[in-house]
């Protein structure tokens, strides 16, 4: 067919770059259906896609399989007009950037549609987009619709979705899976509806029906959440863009205190892939040098939640249910695996030394579960381990946070590396995807070192490579990858920080962690005869206002406030009081929306992401609980519950930085020397058909291995010694770190005053500079008066001490 001929053409980069891709979208009403007109950049295809309104509660979608001129297709829809004269005719409704999906509550379906977007950044010439406004139009016309359709829960549904502000934090691409990082993208060959089911696409569910039904993803656009900033930076006189991501995981995903630790499946809360890449400025026509690295945050693995409470501001920390064997935990790093290789290095801040046990109840079993999981792991896949309580390193004066950290990170790098190579300067969409410099290797070990064991050279990979992005035919381009002084580097695992929210301490260390890296990045694209950045170079203040901006947006997505940054506060140098004052208040809105927005909130984020649908004759999603709504109004198999998982076999896999494929994974399992055992045996059902089964091992709780002081990287062992002052890791010889640093625990503010929150109170009586339209914003006010306390007039001291120490709150306070 003509249209086949067509795309075949694109693919085949005989036409423009953007052709393949349709942008831009005109829908049209009769009172039978919906016609959208959807074409590419450049005006050159034309395609049409008719929906039926007939139905009150089925969507019916059909694909013109023709490809059509501008002339064409209006002549198309002159004919429907005059086809349809006798009821209507022929109405426009909208321009519109993509569908963002369908939604079904009781009865009707519902379009949603980007209306308007902006432009905020690019990746090898693809355009990356942010939603500048949505509709949500109903599918049936409404001579169709039953008096269900406009019944108050009808409407109390509708109003749950809208309260999900698509125009905040959300991104797509039309022509780079931005859902993934660069290094995956130029790896992986494969393309298609598939990479909708990853788990950094947000309206996988909301999409799902008209994927299924067209089998391709012409029509929508795939929404990551989290974070993107670009900017133009400089170094010794070299122009380059850095671009910094984050893509917040829809599994077990949600709000502060109704989404913590792991679930059965594996899936931790907060998860999120952080990803940099820098790219060289260079002249059109001429390739140019791009490098990319990626690390992980998210809650520490474990079974645990609170006992919230609306009167204790730091409610207790409870291990919810025993998990002997660490299945969950170890279904979370197998993934991890899979997404990213070995070695999987963990950077543990949380406390170790309480007055009353909250993080360090934590801290003692996450420690035995690695050493647990370690026991039966090859040497060289076992779990790389740091802990390092930050808080009690703040308190010294003397030390230096950023400094330690740095130090850590240099040596993550130094083993898991960057990725490195050179590219043209606008990548087709073929040349992008097409082709995999891992497509020999079979198992779902792609790694390097998997590769290299393979017989595949690194001079292989590199033509590989080199053939898959392609080359412009302009000045310096060529046929062959002439990479200078660096030869193609991959990025061979991950590092995995967490805290307790995985949003404060964690925010300073990926900053830490994101300027070690820059620093190896540049230094592979031969801007910098050195990989190290000192702390005062003006990069690093250009790197610190990035992942400050960036930990001030996950915060709020997840914790209700922006982040409490008291280390980057006085890296700038700002009063103290200012800083505490600062503090005070983000620990109060976090608190408020805990305690009174959260349970909305993640009622909304559960139906935008399928986990509940409606029903009649179920209970309404407001009448359960958070946890409850993935137990309730399920009419489709393919929702397994994210919570409740019946046996133990490997999770899915969503990789990220190594290329995946439907193979099983093979050196790369958690059970490399298993003990067999009958519990992992016999009418087990799986998350996958295909996926292996894993065996449990049945071990004391509590088993442990001594710490071994080296200064090499290759311990094998994790200790669980109960000495407060240990440095518990088998990845840093504590003796070769300094043990400096300064604060930044959350939701804590030192020896805040009274008058020190009166002196900077209305500083921050707005939301914070990085904060947005998700809070209401305070009134200006005058500066308010002290009592004879010394305290605001219209804070008690018990108050303020309740905010700042935590505890119960009395009423008379």
């Amino acid at each position: 067919m003509e249209a086949k001929r067509e795309f075949k053409s694109c693919i085949n980069g005989e036409s423009n770059q953007d052709s393949f891709y349709l942008q831009k979208f005109k829908l049209y009403e009769t009172r039978s259906n919906f016609y959208m007109i959807g074409r590419d950049k450049n005006r050159t295809i034309w395609r049409v896609l008719k929906i039926d309104r007939s139905d009150p509660s089925e969507l019916n979608i059909w694909q013109d399989s023709a490809t059509y001129s501008e002339n064409e297709c209006y002549d198309l829809l002159r004919r429907v007009d005059e086809g349809n004269k006798a009821i209507g005719g022929l109405k426009f409704v909208t321009t519109c950037y993509g569908i963002i999906g369908f939604v079904k509550f009781l009865e009707p379906y519902y379009m949603l549609v980007i209306t308007k977007r902006r432009k905020i950044g690019a990746i090898c010439g693809h355009t990356i987009y942010a939603i500048t406004k949505s509709e949500m139009i109903p599918v049936p016309n409404s001579t169709v619709r039953s008096n269900l359709a406009y019944s108050k829960d009808e409407n109390r549904y509708k109003k749950y979705l809208c309260t999900v502000d698509l125009t905040k934090d959300f991104y797509f691409s039309y022509s780079y899976n931005i859902m993934r990082c660069l290094q995956k993208n130029l790896c992986d060959n494969r393309t298609g509806p598939f990479l909708y089911e990853t788990m950094f696409v947000w309206n996988e569910y909301l999409t799902r029906g008209i994927r299924n039904t067209l089998d391709d993803t012409l029509w929508t656009v795939a929404l990551v959440y989290g974070f993107f900033k670009q900017v133009d930076l400089s170094v010794s006189g070299k122009d380059f863009k850095l671009t910094l991501i984050a893509r917040r995981s829809r599994h077990y995903a949600g709000t502060r205190y109704l989404r913590r630790g792991v679930n059965e499946k594996g899936r931790v809360a907060n998860d999120v892939e952080t990803e940099q890449i820098v790219i060289e400025n260079a002249p059109e026509g001429f390739q140019r040098k791009i490098s990319s690295v990626v690390q992980h945050r998210g809650s520490i693995p474990l079974f645990w939640s609170h006992e919230t409470s609306r009167m204790n501001i730091k409610p207790d920390i409870i291990l919810s249910r025993k998990d002997p064997n660490y299945e969950a935990t170890r279904l979370h790093f197998e993934n991890l695996f899979k997404r990213y290789g070995t070695p999987i290095i963990i950077l543990n801040l949380i406390k170790r030394r309480e007055k009353k046990p909250r993080e360090t109840i934590l801290h003692r079993e996450f420690t035995n579960a690695i050493s647990f999981i370690n026991r039966n792991l090859t040497p060289e896949k076992r779990l790389r381990f740091h802990h390092w309580d930050l808080h009690k390193h703040s308190r010294s004066k003397e030390t230096n946070v950023l400094l330690h950290l740095g130090k850590v990170a240099e040596k993550a790098l130094e083993i898991t590396e960057v990725f490195y190579c050179q590219v043209t300067p606008n990548l087709r969409p073929v040349e992008l995807f097409n082709g995999s410099c891992f497509e020999n290797n079979t198992s779902g070990d792609r790694s390097l070192e998997k590769l290299s064991s393979e017989n595949e050279s690194a001079d292989y990979m590199e033509t590989k490579i080199c053939n898959s992005i392609g080359s412009d035919s302009g000045a310096g381009s060529g046929s062959s990858c002439d990479y200078g002084s660096k030869s193609l580097m991959f990025q061979k695992g991950v590092l995995r920080t967490n805290c307790i929210d995985c949003l404060d301490r964690t925010n300073v260390a990926q900053y830490a962690y994101g300027l070690a890296a820059l620093g190896f990045q540049l230094n592979a694209l031969g801007f910098l005869e050195s990989s190290k950045i000192d702390l005062d170079d003006p990069l690093a203040k250009d790197l610190m206002d990035l992942y400050e901006t960036m930990g001030d947006i996950l915060a709020l997505q997840y914790g209700g406030s922006a982040a409490h940054n008291k280390v980057f506060s006085k890296r700038r140098g700002q009063w103290s009081a200012t800083t505490q004052s600062q503090e005070f208040i983000r620990t109060l809105q976090r608190f408020y929306n805990n305690t009174y927005v959260d349970g909305e909130k993640q009622k909304a984020i559960n139906l935008f992401l399928g986990h509940y649908q409606p029903q009649q004759g179920k209970p309404a999603l407001w009448e359960l609980d958070s946890d409850q709504h993935y137990n309730v109004g399920r009419c489709d198999l393919h929702f397994a519950d994210e919570n409740v998982r019946l046996t133990i076999k490997r999770s899915l896999s969503d990789g990220n930085i190594l290329c995946e494929s439907d193979s099983q994974m093979a050196s790369t399992d958690i059970a490399d020397n298993q003990l067999s055992s009958e519990a992992a045996q016999g009418n087990n059902k799986g998350l996958s058909d295909s996926a292996p089964e894993i065996s449990t091992i049945k071990c004391p709780m509590s088993y442990c291995r001594g710490l071994q002081e080296d200064k090499l990287l290759d311990s094998d062992h994790v200790s669980c010694e109960h000495d407060d002052d240990c440095n518990f890791s088998n990845f840093l010889d504590s003796n070769w770190l300094s043990s400096s640093g300064n604060s930044c625990e959350e939701d804590s503010h030192g020896s805040l005053s009274p008058k020190d929150v009166v002196k900077g109170l209305k500083i921050e009586m707005t939301t914070s500079r990085h904060e947005s339209g998700s809070f209401h914003k305070g009134q200006e006010h005058t500066e308010p008066e002290l009592n004879n306390d010394g305290v605001v007039a219209e804070f008690s001291k018990s108050f303020v001490d309740w905010v700042v120490e935590g505890g119960l709150l009395s009423h008379g306070s």
